[in-house]
């Protein structure tokens, strides 16, 4: 049965285990879309007496122009009956990193808890309650900012429930020669989410006012909701709807790999694991950019290119179409040469690793040297997160090649270390742009690209694929 599994052509897409993944491609996307929709309300819920330079705004900097164009250009926008507040810029930056506090909170516990309870109940909780969170915004705006900072705090803690749960149940119903397939599938919901909702936030605020941007996505959580209760089971054995014959499919190909459930987490082992550490510099790394691209490419589009504010949110979400188009071919690519033994499995996750980590830099060192040209820079700035999102090919699940029984707690632990990066590399990316913006633009790119080539030479250096001592079945009572 291994034998014939292995061997035959192709994978069936119209089974069981690509609807989950285009169901968690859904909740991703329902996801990431809750997580920005405030990034684009936010330009209609400030005071609009902050619009105008009066002088207790002119004072504030570089930030605060940053900030205040935007708002400014948004002035048109027809909001209707919908409150403004008086958010200062610094206070606009407390509710935006809110979220990240909280998704830090939980991802090591709740990666833990779902091998132990089931990942269809932690992620669906967290979906569900992101999705309430996110309807609930705009009354929680009216009572003030103290309550908006504690719901998306609140949230962020729902969404890394959910974002680390994801792994666990691939570690159980993905074959090894479709991992990246499908991983890359789901994982692709978060670059999508990012594009329509840069595409289509501004346009439900001019139309029908910037609280429906929340109920809109609040409410496309609340149906995913229910698909997930309603389709997703925790392993193939226990669904109802799978066949016979993808369920022994999955059952065989996955015999070799110890998956149970535990209680007990080989901590000191997993210290001691350089392999674990290259994945987790591997996450640092490609963090770090990611970051500064999602939070500062307006701001870059308009004070480089000089592009107006509508221009310049059409022209940002180029970039998450892209690096959702990549992620999925990536995935592709990484598993035919997988089926067609054209590249060891340590191969293929080093080499798109490598280009994840590689192309992306190129492009932000090159940037700088050519701002003089509008369309070059807007190819580069669109590569940067198409190859970067190579890497989920790569190290990004790795996790479930040396250790698939922890593969959610450990991914929980990477994000971790990707979300310290983000934060490092956006106070970082404030401060140097605040100093001189063209000399500090070219200092942020020429330090995301160093970051990137460390990540990618300890990658290279200390990563492996074979499933370690620690996450086998004989270690059941070691601590």
């Amino acid at each position: 049965m291994d034998k014939k599994s292995s061997t035959r052509k192709g994978p069936e897409f119209c089974s069981l285990r690509y609807g989950l993944a285009l169901i968690m491609h859904f909740s991703n996307f329902t996801m990431i879309t809750q997580r920005v929709s405030l990034s684009i309300a936010i330009i209609a819920m400030v005071n609009s007496t902050q619009q105008h330079g009066l002088p207790n705004t002119s004072t504030e900097g570089p930030l605060a122009d940053t900030l205040n164009n935007p708002s400014r250009s948004m002035k048109e926008f027809n909001t209707g009956e919908a409150s403004v507040y008086e958010w200062s810029p610094e206070t606009q930056g407390i509710i935006f990193s809110s979220i990240s506090y909280g998704i830090i909170v939980t991802l090591i516990p709740s990666g833990y808890l779902a091998g132990i309870f089931g990942a269809k109940q932690m992620l669906g909780a967290g979906l569900l309650i992101s999705s309430l969170l996110t309807l609930f915004t705009p009354l929680a705006a009216d009572f003030g900012v103290i309550l908006v900072i504690a719901i998306r705090t609140i949230q962020g803690m729902a969404q890394g429930m959910a974002w680390t749960g994801q792994f666990t149940i691939w570690a159980k119903w993905a074959p090894p020669l479709e991992r990246s397939k499908l991983t890359s599938i789901a994982g692709s919901g978060a670059a999508f989410g990012s594009f329509i909702i840069l595409c289509v936030g501004g346009l439900i605020s001019q139309a029908l006012g910037w609280p429906f941007i929340f109920y809109i996505f609040g409410g496309i959580g609340c149906v995913c909701c229910l698909l997930w209760f309603t389709v997703i089971y925790d392993d193939p054995v226990h669904h109802p709807c799978i066949s016979v014959r993808e369920k022994e499919y999955i059952v065989s190909s996955l015999a070799q790999q110890s998956s149970s459930p535990r209680r007990s987490v080989p901590i000191k082992a997993m210290v001691r694991c350089l392999p674990l550490w290259a994945i987790f510099t591997g996450f640092f790394s490609h963090f770090w950019l990611c970051t500064i691209i999602i939070t500062y490419l307006p701001t870059y589009i308009s004070s480089v290119l000089h592009v107006n504010i509508r221009d310049s949110g059409v022209l940002s979400s180029l970039p998450f179409i892209a690096a959702s188009s990549c992620t999925i071919l990536g995935g592709q690519l990484a598993d035919f040469l997988l089926s067609r033994n054209l590249l060891r499995l340590i191969t293929v996750r080093k080499l798109f690793s490598s280009l994840g980590l590689l192309l992306p830099s190129l492009c932000a060192v090159a940037l700088p040297f050519v701002a003089s040209s509008y369309v070059t820079t807007i190819i580069l700035l669109i590569l940067i997160p198409g190859t970067s999102n190579l890497c989920d090919s790569g190290f990004i699940i790795n996790t479930l090649d040396v250790a698939p029984r922890y593969a959610s707690f450990l991914m929980g632990i990477s994000r971790g270390f990707g979300l310290i990066a983000g934060i490092i590399s956006s106070t970082a990316t404030g401060f140097l742009i605040s100093q001189d913006s063209v000399s500090g633009w070219r200092n942020v790119f020429f330090l995301s690209a160093a970051v990137n080539m460390f990540g990618m030479l300890f990658y290279i250096t200390f990563g492996q694929v074979e499933i370690q001592d620690w996450a086998k079945e004989k270690t059941l009572t070691r601590l």
